[in-house]
């Protein structure tokens, strides 16, 4: 769902926002430090910014954001937006930084079928050198 700039008055961003609720980890950066942490929800997305749920982040703040991504790398590897900005608004409960830098790391394999799961490299390679050493010698005639 797109937002657009007009529906909320007088707004002054350039950058159409997209309303994206996805599971956000931040970190508060001061002096080379990191000061506080979090975890929540974001509100909405836009190519230069993050709205999220934040309650103790200050303007002004640098902040790193680890924001689960919707999509899959190659339709089993988990994936993250890494996001480095700096706080521009702050409420009660949420805060919006800029995208001053971000990158996309990669999570974790996603499991479709747990029976195929369990049976890959290692495992695998484990399992036929022992269905070789148990299998019975053929009868010598």
């Amino acid at each position: 769902m797109i937002m657009s700039n007009r529906e909320f008055g007088n707004d002054r961003r350039t950058k159409h926002r997209f309303a994206m609720q996805r599971e956000v980890r931040f970190k508060v950066l001061e002096n080379d430090r990191i000061v506080a942490n979090g975890t929540g929800r974001t509100i909405d997305i836009s190519s230069g910014g993050v709205a999220f749920e934040a309650p103790c982040v200050k303007a002004g703040a640098l902040v790193e954001l680890s924001i689960s991504w919707p999509v899959l790398l190659a339709e089993s590897c988990l994936m993250r937006l890494i996001v480095f900005g700096r706080v521009v608004r702050t409420g009660k409960r949420d805060a919006a930084c800029t995208i001053d830098r971000y990158e996309f790391r990669t999570q974790g394999r996603v499991c479709k079928d747990p029976v195929q799961a369990a049976i890959n490299g290692p495992l695998r390679r484990w399992a036929g050198t022992m269905e070789r050493e148990l299998r019975p010698e053929p009868a010598r005639s």
